[in-house]
């Protein structure tokens, strides 16, 4: 019943947002697009006047407000799920490859859970209000991280499932290497999590103050992972969508991005895949427009490379028919973010205003673009495909590239989860 409210609910919010028409329009190319940048003051401004009103209803006396609390936080939940899906769909509009589409996207489902929660909670108290009573409704509210991951619970467990699997068959190809292993240490910690979740009881003990230590480690424990949840999900989504999209054809250059040779110094299978996806781009840009793009080989030449990455890969657009003069070598860099800097350069002395694109694996698209910003290059970016098991694995790499980085807004937001969930424990109790 709860998944098929889900459901349900997504089907109403989605014409508010003309979010078929976003998605139509993402396909075709309204892609980073805009200038201005969504502000999310309301949503804020909305959360202070929902806590005021929800802490003035329990201290006037829960047991005879108990509907009223509820309606109040599935209102306010609700009008947090349309700014922040909203909000995403700007995003998305003004900068795709943003830490922020990962946090509006995630934790607009974490809104949705508290909404439906509260709005079929709120119709049972009104229905029979003499069998809920104080600590039940402020209970809700304390559960509602913990509420949401078992809700998520199947979708977790498959999804460390499949990552499991496919780390099965990357081993057997690839290696026992470390980072060949984080699937699997990814899939342990969430099971781990969602294990030691559903152990924990909750609710208020009978003799109070006995229960407080036990309430506030679940509760703390469920926000963490809570967080690290909606950063997963906004991840795969926000990857997702980086990495299908199609870039309009009117750009300028093509930055490929290098990611290691063979021993004789041609392209491996990931990097030929990089550079045939951006041939593509480029064979079907002059065909329906005629504007040939100039292409920007980006790689160094690494210790053990016979070659850099820059001059094989511009080998093999020569093979491929390309003219020489339509390819520009960027042989310095030495990880994506050089990768970004070091084409910038090159490309801001030939045209300030050039449109730019570039061409990487579909898993590393998001990242890679999050790195173009941070050089202030302007680039849409093209995904090209892997092998199955290869990118379950890579994709978790990326999602922990992620996490490192932005440490201070993902320490605000954290603990402020955390603080919320301590503030409320106590107050219960007391």
């Amino acid at each position: 019943m709860v998944y098929l409210a889900v459901i349900k609910t997504f089907a109403l919010i989605a014409p508010l947002l003309n979010y078929k028409d976003a998605l139509r329009e993402m396909k075709f190319s309204a892609f980073d697009t805009r200038d201005k940048k969504p502000k999310l003051y309301l949503l804020l401004a909305l959360t202070a006047a929902a806590a005021v009103t929800v802490a003035a209803l329990i201290v006037s006396g829960p047991a005879g407000n108990a509907g009223a609390v509820c309606t109040a936080v599935a209102a306010y939940s609700f009008a947090a799920v349309l700014m922040l899906m909203y909000a995403f769909r700007e995003q998305l509009r003004y900068n795709p490859y943003s830490y922020n589409t990962i946090i509006y996207f995630g934790f607009a489902l974490f809104a949705l859970s508290v909404m439906i929660t509260h709005a079929v909670l709120a119709l049972r108290i009104f229905k029979y209000p003499q069998t809920y009573s104080s600590e039940q409704i402020i209970y809700a509210l304390l559960g509602s991280a913990k509420q949401y991951i078992m809700l998520s619970a199947p979708f977790l467990l498959a999804f460390s499932a499949g990552l499991c699997f496919s780390n099965v068959s990357l081993i057997r190809h690839e290696g026992r290497r470390f980072v060949n292993l984080l699937g699997f240490i990814l899939s342990a910690l969430i099971v781990a999590g969602v294990a030691l979740l559903f152990a924990f009881g909750g609710g208020f003990g009978a003799d109070g103050k006995t229960y407080l230590l036990r309430d506030l480690i679940v509760n703390v424990l469920s926000a963490v992972f809570l967080y690290f949840e909606c950063m997963l999900i906004g991840t795969i989504v926000a990857d997702a969508i980086a990495a299908r999209h199609e870039p309009e054809k009117d750009k300028d250059f093509i930055i490929i991005l290098g990611c290691g040779l063979r021993r004789d110094g041609t392209p491996t299978p990931l990097l030929k895949g990089r550079i045939d996806r951006a041939l593509d781009f480029y064979e079907k840009q002059i065909a329906q427009t005629g504007k040939a793009p100039v292409f920007v080989t980006s790689g160094g030449k690494g210790a053990d490379e016979v070659v850099s990455e820059s001059a094989s890969m511009k080998k093999y657009l020569i093979s491929r028919g390309v003219p020489e003069d339509r390819i520009i070598e960027e042989d310095r860099s030495t990880n994506t973010f050089e990768n970004m800097r070091y084409s910038k350069e090159i490309i801001q002395k030939l045209d300030p205003g050039a449109k730019i694109a570039f061409s990487t694996t579909k898993y590393h698209v998001f990242r890679s673009g999050i790195f173009a910003r941070r050089v202030k290059m302007r680039a849409v970016g093209m995904g090209a495909g892997t092998k199955w098991y290869f990118w379950p694995n890579a994709a978790v790499r990326e999602f922990i590239g992620l996490l490192t980085k932005h440490r201070g807004k993902q320490a605000l937001i954290l603990i402020s989860l955390i603080a919320f969930y301590v503030a409320l424990t106590v107050a219960a109790y007391n």
